[in-house]
């Protein structure tokens, strides 16, 4: 982290918030898209941060023309958003998320990682791959698709191009899962400089769906995120929700 987050101050209005991550939504798997509606309609949450990989991929706001599945997932957000705050912060997957998509769909976009004070606390998210030293071909693919040169490179290509280049990505990252490849988890250290730049008492983030409460030595915590899918056996779906006694608790929805 070079410079200290942006902050999200919570109004006293916020009595509960939610946290999610790694949805990986995508129109070949209408059971998470589903259980996502039907969150979005339920939740009692007054804010709800989305934190990455809500969409399998993302290949430009120009994908999510009329009639689109990603142009759906818009109108489910922007219903939601038009009675609670709703929150983005980029995934591995869904980086090229832009301003139109965001405005259409009422998405409010963080930095990563991002400041959140709640209840008397000061949170820390992220999506947290940039927190996965030990992935360095990652790290080394990471730094060439945030380039603004890049993007822009990518994003001026033909649109079919653009999804022939995305579905072989997916399928060679479906490949290493197959695999049974050892991914990386957070650096711990990385993990503390980062809480205590940011004056942190906790870290939430999602990315490496292994869903689990870290104690640091510090007497910090690293909280990670469940990723969803609903079509699975047995099926996943869960929230952090953050009630108003301020204590994190993991909610499941399937």
């Amino acid at each position: 982290m070079q410079a200290l987050p942006s902050t999200v101050a919570a109004p006293k209005a916020w009595r509960t918030v939610d946290f999610i991550s790694d949805l990986h939504l995508h129109e070949d798997d209408p059971a998470t898209a589903a259980g996502f509606a039907a969150y979005l309609r339920d939740t009692p949450a007054q804010a709800v941060f989305l934190l990455g990989d809500i969409f399998e991929v993302w290949i430009g706001d120009d994908a999510a023309a009329a009639g689109s599945f990603e142009a759906g997932i818009g109108h489910l957000l922007r219903e939601a958003a038009n009675s609670r705050e709703l929150f983005f912060l980029h995934g591995n997957r869904d980086f090229l998320v832009g301003e139109g998509f965001l405005r259409e769909a009422g998405l409010t976009l963080l930095s990563d990682p991002c400041l959140l004070t709640l209840h008397g606390r000061r949170w820390l998210l992220s999506h947290g791959d940039a927190l996965c030293l030990g992935d360095t071909d990652y790290q080394v693919f990471r730094a060439q698709v945030r380039s603004p040169e890049w993007q822009s490179n990518f994003l001026a290509k033909p649109l079919e191009e653009r999804r022939a280049i995305a579905c072989g990505l997916r399928r060679a990252s479906e490949a290493r899962k197959a695999s049974d490849a050892d991914y990386a988890d957070a650096d711990t250290a990385l993990t503390q400089a980062w809480l205590t730049e940011a004056d942190a008492g906790v870290l939430i983030h999602g990315h490496t769906h292994r869903p689990a409460d870290h104690r640091l030595d510090d007497g910090r915590q690293r909280i990670v995120l469940s990723d969803w899918d609903l079509a699975a056996e047995p099926p996943r779906a869960q929230v952090l929700r953050i009630a108003p006694d301020g204590e994190p608790r993991r909610i499941a929805l399937a």
